[in-house]
Order: structure tokens, then sequence, then C-alpha cells
């Protein structure tokens, strides 16, 4: 028999609204959601408060979605997410709210990725994309586990760990690695002549405004400077133990001596 104290926890989640986690998602490029107030309704009352919107990619269902290996691990992965603490800091998640299934449900078709190609024609697997700022910054495990399939013994199979090596690529090898099971054959650090430049010291660069003349023209210099950059990041790689492969994404303005340079250090 439960005493008084476990019956209202029972009943009552008592959940405090300051700690509500668990917000709204839109792909809308609108600064203005990032803080807003609800529930000014009179149908609403007492019930005004100060939330946000993240867009998709930052949301944890994003996050899950990508680690789940089926449709069951995916719900169980739902049901853990804590959207909230109660008014004694208990936290409270989304089996407490009796959602879950509902929550999987929505996702069901999510949980398929999407089968496009490359200009080349190469087949692509496109399914989920969470951030890795705020996340781990990795494709599907499930979307690798079919190309894989599909690829057999002879193919392979090159998968995705963006927002850059030191985020996206070890926390691949930290978390999704680690709940798939699978081990890369190699790993395919890219870079540009453009990037390394600025990490040599470059001017700014500013989003829509022109490129300054150190970008567009021939700089060997400037651009060895930032080869310290790309060594230290193959050397976080090799750390993971695996083998890895620079690859250059050449812009029209790179020149061959600049190409070069990168290869060579690489």
């Amino acid at each position: 028999e439960m005493g008084p104290e476990e019956r209202v926890k029972f009943a009552r989640l008592n959940i405090d609204p300051a700690t509500i986690m668990w917000n709204r998602v839109l792909d809308m490029n609108d600064r203005f959601l990032r803080k807003a107030t609800i529930g000014q309704s009179p149908t609403e009352k007492n019930m005004t408060r100060e939330t946000k919107w993240d867009i998709t990619v930052a949301s944890e269902i994003m996050a899950v979605l990508a680690l789940s290996t089926s449709l069951a691990d995916l719900k169980a992965r739902i049901g853990r997410i804590v959207v909230a603490n109660s008014r004694d800091n208990v936290p409270v998640t989304i089996d407490d709210l009796g959602v879950t299934g509902a929550c999987t449900a929505l996702m069901k078709e999510a949980l398929k990725p999407t089968l496009m190609q490359t200009l080349e024609g190469s087949p692509v697997l496109v399914h989920a994309g969470p951030f890795a700022n705020i996340a781990h910054g990795n494709s599907s495990i499930i979307a690798d586990q079919m190309a894989l399939r599909l690829v057999g013994e002879d193919g392979f199979v090159c998968t995705e760990a963006g927002f850059g090596t030191d985020i996206g690529g070890e926390k691949f090898f930290d978390i999704k690695c680690r709940y798939s099971g699978l081990k890369p054959n190699a790993a395919v650090l890219v870079c540009t002549v453009r990037a390394l430049k600025m990490h040599g010291g470059g001017p700014a660069v500013t989003p829509g405004g022109k490129l300054a003349p150190e970008y567009c023209q021939e700089n060997l210099e400037l651009l060895e400077k930032g080869l310290a950059h790309l060594t230290k990041q193959i050397e976080n790689v090799q750390q993971f133990g695996v083998p890895c492969v620079v690859a250059v994404n050449r812009f029209h303005t790179d020149t061959d001596a600049e190409l070069e340079l990168v290869c060579q250090h690489a």
C-alpha cells in the first residue's frame, strides 16, 4: 500500500513550469522565436510562461533518432527524455507524462532513411542530422547498417560526422561507434585551402561579404601557417587507432602550388 507522499507523486507530477526544457521545434529563420511568451489567451489563465523554439536539428528527438537501432529502441530512448523538473527538483520524463507511445507513433516513418543520389550517381542515404555542439553531430546508425548490408562484403560505405573533426569526428568514435558496435576502416579528413589560410591568421570572413584577396590569390606563407591546424586534426584522428586520409575540397581559386603544399604536408 502506498503512503500519503507516494500517492501524491503517483497522481500528480507537480511540474515546475520554470524548468520545462522540452521546447517546440520549427525549421524557420526567425530569431524572434528564440524566446517567446505563451499562455496569454483568456482560456489559458495562470498558464503564462516564457519559452522558446528550437530548430529541428537541435531537438533531443533528432539526437535519439540518429542513435536508435529499431522502433523499440527509439521508443525506449524517447521515454527516457527529461522534459522538466518537479517542484521537488525530481526529473520528469516523457514516460512520466504517459505519451511515449504517441511520440513514437509520430516518429515511426521518420525512422526510415531517405534514398537519394550524388551528382555522380552514387546512392546516398540521408537520415538525421543533430547538431554536434549540443548533441553528437552524426547521421543515423540505421542508415549505416542499411548501407553496409546493401554494398556487401566487397563494397564500402562513407558516413559523415559533421561540425569538424574536433566535435563531430570525436563524437562519432566516442558515442556512435560504441552504440552501433561498428568500427571504421579509415577516417577521411576534409579540408580546404581557404579554411587553412583562415586558421593561419587570415582576415575575418563575413557571411555574404566579399572575400579578402588572401583567399582568392596564391598565398603560400599564410597557408603554411594554417597547416598546423591540419596537423592537430590528423593527430586527433590517429588517437582512435584508424588510418587518416586527407581530402582537399578544391575551389577554383586554389592554385596547383597551394594544393601541392597541402598534400605534401598531409
